[in-house]
C-alpha cells in the first residue's frame, strides 16, 4: 500500500512539477503520460520479481556484478555526458545510468557474501575483506563522475555490514581510514579545484538533460577533457556555497547562479506550513529540477509540512518494513538483501529531502518511487518486488526463534 500511495503522489507531484518540460517539449500531457507509462511497466515488473522464490536471486548476482563493472567502465570513459558528468549510457534508444543498476548488484553480491561466510559469532573476518574487494569494483568507478552515488551505496554497505556483525574493530578501522580519506580529498577539491566565481554554478550545475542542446554537449564535453578530476571544479563550488556563512542582502542574491536553492527555499517559505494545494505551485516554474532532484521542496509548497511528514514518514515505514520481514527469515541471506534494499531506498530518500531542505549540499539524488525517472522508476520498482518476494517466500524463523533474536 505505501508503494501505490507513493506511486499516485508521484503521478500528482511530477505533473505539477513538469512545466518547465512542458514549455521544453510544447506538449501539456506528454511528461506526466510517460511518466505514468514508467511507473505502470515498474509495477509489471514488480509484479513479475515478486513472484520469483527469493533464493532464485542468488543466481543472477555473479552475472549481474560482471554486467554492472564493465557497463559502469564503458560509461566512465564513453558515455553522454549530462550536468558535466559521465553517467548515462544508451541502448537501442533507451538512455539509463548503469549506476542504478551497479547498486542493486553489489547489494546481492554484499548479502551473498555476508551470508555466507556467517559463524554463530557474526560474520567472519574474511568476509570484511571480501566485501571491501568487491565494493571497489563498483564503488570506484562510480565515485569520479557521481559522486553521491558512490557515498550512497558506501553508506548501505556499511549499514549492511554492521547488522551482519562483522567485527566492530574491522568496522571501526574502516570508517577511521574513511574520515583521513575525506579529510584528504576535501583538502585535494579545495586546493586544486576553481573558485566558485570561475566554475559553473554549483547549485544550478548549468542543467541539461540527456537529450540536452548541441551546445551544452559540446560544453559537457570541453569539461571531460580534463580528465577524471575535472568534477573538481564543480564539488568545490557545492562545498564553498554549502559552508558559506553571513546573511546575504535580497538585492545582493543572484537568482540565476544560485537558482534551484534560492527557489527551492521560496517554495519551502510559500507553503507557509499548511500548502498551496496540488497544482498551484508557482516555483515549478524556477526550478529547472522541480521534477526530479527538488520535487520534495515542491511537495512542502503545495502539500505544506503534513504533507511532507506523512511522504517522510512513508520511507520511515519501508524501513521498519524491510526489517521485520528481515527479522522473519531463517536464513541470512534473503535477510540480508532484505536490509540492504531497505536501507537503498531509504538512505537515497533522505539524501534528496536533506538537499530539498537546504540540510545538506546538492548531490543529484532523485526521490526514490517519487521523483520523475525512466529506468530509475522501474529498477526502484523492482526493489519492491524483491521486498515482497522475500516476504511471500522465505523461509520464516518459528515464534521461539523470533524470541531470541
Amino acid at each position: 500500500m505505501i508503494f501505490f500511495i507513493l506511486c499516485l503522489v508521484s503521478i500528482i507531484e511530477v505533473f505539477s512539477a513538469s512545466s518547465f518540460l512542458i514549455y521544453k517539449g510544447g506538449s501539456y500531457w506528454f511528461p506526466v503520460m510517460k511518466h505514468t507509462f514508467f511507473i505502470l511497466m515498474g509495477i509489471g515488473a514488480m509484479l513479475c520479481v515478486l513472484n520469483v522464490p527469493c533464493k532464485y536471486f542468488k543466481i543472477v548476482t555473479f552475472p549481474l556484478l560482471i554486467v554492472s563493472v564493465f557497463m559502469l567502465l564503458l560509461v566512465l570513459f564513453f558515455g553522454e555526458s549530462t550536468n558535466g558528468a559521465s553517467r548515462w549510457m544508451g541502448i537501442a534508444g533507451i538512455q539509463f545510468q548503469p549506476s542504478e543498476i551497479a547498486k542493486g548488484a553489489l547489494v546481492l553480491a554484499v548479502a551473498q557474501i555476508l551470508s555466507a561466510m556467517q559463524t554463530e559469532k557474526g560474520a567472519d573476518k574474511q568476509a570484511f575483506w571480501w566485501v571491501l574487494g568487491t565494493s571497489a569494483f563498483i564503488v570506484l568507478p562510480i565515485f569520479f563522475e557521481n559522486f553521491s552515488t558512490a557515498v550512497l551505496i558506501s553508506a548501505v554497505v556499511f549499514f549492511m555490514m554492521f547488522v551482519a556483525r562483522v567485527p566492530l574493530s574491522q568496522l571501526g578501522k574502516l570508517l577511521g581510514v574513511v574520515i583521513i580519506g575525506g579529510v584528504i580529498a576535501v583538502s585535494s577539491i579545495m586546493a586544486f579545484g576553481k573558485s566558485s566565481s570561475d566554475a559553473k554554478p554549483a547549485n544550478t550545475e548549468h542543467v541539461e538533460y540527456a537529450e540536452g542542446s548541441q551546445r551544452g554537449q559540446q560544453e559537457d564535453n570541453a569539461e571531460k577533457s580534463g580528465g577524471l578530476l575535472h568534477r573538481f571544479d564543480t564539488w568545490k563550488s557545492r562545498i564553498e556555497k554549502f559552508t558559506s556563512s553571513g546573511d546575504i542582502a535580497p538585492n545582493e542574491y543572484d537568482l540565476d547562479k544560485d537558482a534551484q536553492v534560492a527557489h527551492a527555499n521560496i517554495a519551502i517559505v510559500k507553503s507557509q506550513g499548511v500548502g498551496c494545494g496540488p497544482g498551484n505551485s508557482e516555483e515549478r516554474d524556477f526550478i529547472s529540477q522541480a521534477f526530479s532532484d527538488f520535487i520534495f521542496a515542491i511537495i512542502i509548497e503545495e502539500l505544506g509540512l503534513w504533507g511532507a511528514a506523512i511522504i517522510a514518514s512513508l520511507y520511515v515505514i519501508i524501513f521498519w518494513r524491510a526489517g521485520h520481514i528481515a527479522r522473519n527469515c531463517a536464513n541470512t541471506f534473503p535477510a540480508y538483501l532484505a536490509m540492504g534494499i531497505g536501507m537503498l531506498l531509504v538512505i537515497q530518500a533522505m539524501f534528496n529531502m536533506l538537499v530539498a531542505v537546504g540540510l545538506a549540499p546538492v548531490t543529484g539524488q532523485p526521490l526514490p518511487l517519487v521523483s520523475k525517472g525512466g529506468t530509475s522508476t522501474i529498477i526502484n520498482c523492482v526493489y519492491i518486488g524483491m521486498l515482497l518476494s522475500i516476504s511471500r517466500s522465505a523461509k520464516k524463523r518459528l515464534p521461539a526463534e523470533k524470541a531470541h533474536v
